[in-house]
């Protein structure tokens, strides 16, 4: 039997978030008898549970935002080198996501192998080039990267374009890095065209079927929606432009607005968030077509979703987009007008061009990107 420890997510039950939704998948489709899954989670109250069959371990946040989030994961750490203190016979490995641990990794690392647990670590995507950081926090970030991977047995890389920047960087991994993808749900919304949820929510928004392009994403500028809503307005197309992200106390709309002045132009629609996940899925069900502007990071779970889900899907042209998008998607570079002409063209495509990208984004997720693939590889490596 092999415990495998899952630090540096939320936890389980998964509300939102990639880590959280990978967590919980994982959990759920455990096929091998030889493996036990225990997971970290936060939480106010330090308690156990059950969910999904593995052992959920509540450590407490001890402060707010990202201070509070490292010293979670070293409180998990510390959790863990207890248990294994207790059961100094039994297999264990650590899986941990995020580079969030920062330095305290590195005392965490000593003792972890002293007790004979490997460390597996998911260093996620290139968090310290988002632009939201200043440049000191960049290095730091850059740094915490560095103290992840240096001390690990095995890094784990959704991306291909990111497991080859870890090894072009960390030039020591080699050998030890495995590129394993994320998943998606490609199971459709079990909401109909008359459901009351659909049609309140369309008729709130004054959003017509099929006659909408779609942003789904985190309103953050790397994720360049300057350029996507520009390019929309820019384009002659009559339909709207749905964007569904949480811009509540965000200084980064006042300042959008203000430089694109999309609050004129009624096609352009910022309908908050949408939590409720058969929802969401009906939503990109019926987009004409998904707009993706992710410049940095792995393989974003919105894009699977929405290649899963959209019937087109319009990405920005970097390695990280290309690699999931494959010949399912096309794709536009932030260069004038660009974008724009290709809205234009898309709102003239011909129906068996619409099926053929469609049956094509389709086919991809189920083949690369499903989740029954990604856990069962998964459990290979945990159970050798």
């Amino acid at each position: 039997m092999t415990h495998v420890f899952i630090v540096g997510s939320k936890g389980i039950p998964a509300k939102y978030g990639g880590f959280e939704t990978f967590v919980e998948n994982l959990t759920l489709r455990k096929k091998s008898p030889d493996l036990h899954y225990h997971v970290s989670c936060m939480g106010r109250e330090e308690t156990h549970f059950i969910h999904n069959g593995a052992d959920c371990f509540s450590v407490r946040l001890p402060l707010k935002g990202a201070p509070g989030r490292i010293l979670h994961v070293a409180g998990a750490l510390k959790r863990i080198e207890k248990w294994k203190s207790e059961n100094p016979e039994k297999k264990a490995i650590v899986y941990i996501l995020g580079c969030r641990i920062g330095p305290f990794m590195i005392p965490h690392a000593r003792k972890l192998h002293r007790l004979g647990i490997s460390i597996f670590v998911n260093p996620d995507g290139l968090e310290w080039k988002r632009d939201k950081w200043n440049r000191l926090a960049k290095k730091f970030l850059k740094y915490c990267e560095s103290c992840l991977v240096r001390n690990a047995d095995l890094v784990i890389c959704d991306s291909i374009h990111i497991e080859k920047y870890i090894q072009d960087t960390y030039p020591r991994t080699k050998g030890r890095t495995k590129y394993i993808a994320y998943g998606a749900d490609i199971a459709s919304s079990p909401l109909t065209d008359d459901s009351a949820e659909w049609k309140e929510w369309r008729e709130r928004f004054c959003v017509r079927q099929g006659e909408y392009y779609l942003i789904v994403g985190r309103f953050v500028p790397e994720n360049n929606y300057e350029t996507m809503i520009t390019e929309f307005m820019k384009s002659k197309t009559k339909k709207d432009l749905v964007i569904v992200t949480n811009v509540e106390k965000n200084g980064f709309y006042l300042k959008l607005k203000d430089k694109t002045g999309f609050d004129r132009d009624k096609r352009v629609k910022f309908v908050g968030t949408v939590y409720d996940q058969n929802l969401l899925k009906k939503i990109r069900e019926c987009a004409f077509a998904y707009l993706h502007g992710h410049e940095v990071g792995g393989t974003n779970p919105s894009l699977l979703e929405a290649m899963a889900g959209t019937k087109v899907n319009l990405l920005l042209d970097v390695g990280f987009n290309r690699e999931v998008g494959g010949n399912g998607a096309l794709y536009w570079r932030k260069s004038k007008n660009d974008l724009a002409c290709l809205i234009e063209k898309i709102d003239g495509l011909s129906a068996d061009e619409t099926r053929r990208l469609d049956k094509s984004s389709t086919t991809r997720v189920k083949e690369s990107y499903n989740w029954d693939k990604i856990c069962g590889e998964y459990e290979k490596i945990f159970d050798t």
